[in-house]
């Protein structure tokens, strides 16, 4: 149990086993979520290309805020990376890895490292604290109208047939 407590990727290691139970399955579903509107956003990536709420108006978006130093956001990346690899060659889903720490090189890494080919980007612009308060990790889902359809707090299963086919849905 120390070794849980206190060695991050023991704690990482026996979270994403827990993933693979299905206990933890994302919510496949439209939520009702307390942002009104539009969602309003910036990011930029590691060659500063800049994207905003503006460019990807039409587009799926899946915003997931996580950290290298987080067990629960390394734990759930490798499900983030399966559904992206089934999503990224349709034009119309957008991901986006915001490194909550804004550290792009250390982030850039952590994906190369563990061989996962998500597109990370740094928070250029303000955030809501209604969209992202903190916690990690956070996925935010907006459909292609700009309205945040669902908002997930600590660690998920993204890639599952049900998730696959809510996002298909949108």
């Amino acid at each position: 149990m120390l070794v849980i407590l206190f060695v991050p990727g023991a704690k990482s290691f026996l979270l994403k086993g827990l993933l693979s139970t299905g206990l933890f399955n994302a919510s496949a579903k439209r939520e009702s979520v307390q942002e009104p509107g539009i969602v309003s956003f910036s990011f930029v990536d590691k060659n500063g290309n800049r994207i905003t709420s503006t460019d990807l108006k039409g587009k799926i978006i899946f915003i997931n805020f996580w950290a290298v130093w987080c067990p629960p956001c390394v734990a759930e990346m490798g499900s983030v990376n399966a559904l992206y690899q089934q999503l990224k060659n349709d034009p119309r889903f957008v991901f986006v890895l915001a490194d909550a720490d804004g550290n792009l090189p250390q982030s850039t890494a952590f994906m190369a490292q563990h061989g996962y080919d998500l597109p990370v980007y740094q928070v250029t612009g303000p955030v809501s604290p209604s969209l992202y308060s903190g916690t990690l990790p956070t996925t935010l889902i907006i459909d292609p109208e700009g309205k945040l359809v669902q908002k997930h707090e600590g660690i998920a299963n993204y890639n599952t047939p049900a998730m696959l086919s809510f996002l298909k849905s949108l």
